[in-house]
């Protein structure tokens, strides 16, 4: 992972070095990702309004073939293909994209004399010998080691050289007073929980607003127990997720997770599902007709040639 370590690392760095804040830094970073995620977001409500329009047809199958689940299956895979589409296509693929990013910010995070300040290695390691003289370091915490590196700058004084010290003492690791290194816990309830619940309330309402619209569009969805799943699923994992990994990382899902939220709902404006079915019935009757005559003038011009 260090190759992405590395990149979002001079990313992070290089937005730090504009706003002075690495939690906006975060932020900002998050935004960027997102705008540039944006065409693949706008093709995903597109292809939701085809499918909707495609509802009619299926259910048609559904009545005609019930009983028979596997020619249900084939005959609508059969109207998927000639349509062009596929229900699975763009499902997940946001999530998955996400990926690279959480685990490019977990190392960056992590580790931010090495990825973010570009500290030297030897330094590194000169300070986090001296560090065990001020608490106590273990094979345990050595992930986390950095981050106590920081958050105990004022005690290694004399360490490494006088510019390395303070470019580490005037690093803005904190967001609204809070360590973005520090890990919430489950069993000491504190002011970083808000982190885990912001989280959590974010993801929910995006879920909540989908399964409605997917029920609007398709009410034989809400039959299927996945769709439940994956609505109250996410933001589950989304809440267990920001106990196990440092305040910043669950920054970063939340920021993604409200953007999102506003960026459906202004796809959802633009784009909706009624507008969108009426500009592809519009557009297919232009092309079959475009169709239409054209075959009509080779059949003119076949008898004219004759």
């Amino acid at each position: 992972m260090s190759f992405l370590y590395s990149f979002f690392g001079f990313l992070l760095s290089t937005i730090y070095h504009w706003v002075g804040n690495y939690g906006v830094a975060l932020i900002l970073l998050t935004l960027f990702a997102r705008i540039l995620m944006l065409p693949m977001s706008v093709k995903q409500q597109k292809s939701t309004a085809k499918m909707q329009r495609l509802q009619s047809k299926v259910r048609k199958i559904q009545q005609q073939y019930a009983g028979d689940q596997r020619k249900i299956q084939e005959e609508t895979q059969a109207l998927y293909s000639r349509e062009g589409t596929n229900p699975m296509s763009m499902g997940c693929l946001p999530l998955v994209l996400q990926l690279p990013v959480i685990y490019g910010l977990i190392g960056a995070i992590y580790h931010p004399l090495q990825y973010v300040l570009h500290i030297d290695a030897a330094h590194i390691e000169a300070l986090t010998k001296a560090l065990g003289d001020v608490i106590e370091v273990t094979t345990k915490n050595s992930r986390v080691v950095e981050l106590q590196i920081i958050e105990h700058i004022g005690q290694l004084s004399g360490v490494v050289p006088a510019e390395v010290f303070e470019k580490i003492s005037s690093f803005d690791f904190k967001f609204l007073g809070i360590s973005l290194g520090q890990v919430p816990s489950i069993k000491h309830p504190d002011i970083l929980w808000l982190v885990p619940i912001l989280s959590f309330a974010s993801q929910m309402a995006s879920s909540l607003v989908m399964y409605v619209r997917q029920r609007e569009q398709n009410p034989e969805m809400s039959k299927n127990p996945s769709m439940g799943c994956m609505t109250f699923g996410m933001p589950l994992f989304s809440l267990y997720f920001t106990f196990q990994f440092p305040v910043g990382i669950g920054i970063y899902w939340i920021t993604s997770s409200v953007i999102a939220f506003v960026q459906m709902l202004v796809l959802n404006s633009i784009y909706s599902p009624k507008k969108m079915t009426v500009k592809l019935m519009v557009e297919e009757t232009i092309q079959r007709r475009s169709r239409e005559e054209n075959l009509k003038r080779i059949a003119e011009n076949k008898q004219s040639n004759e």
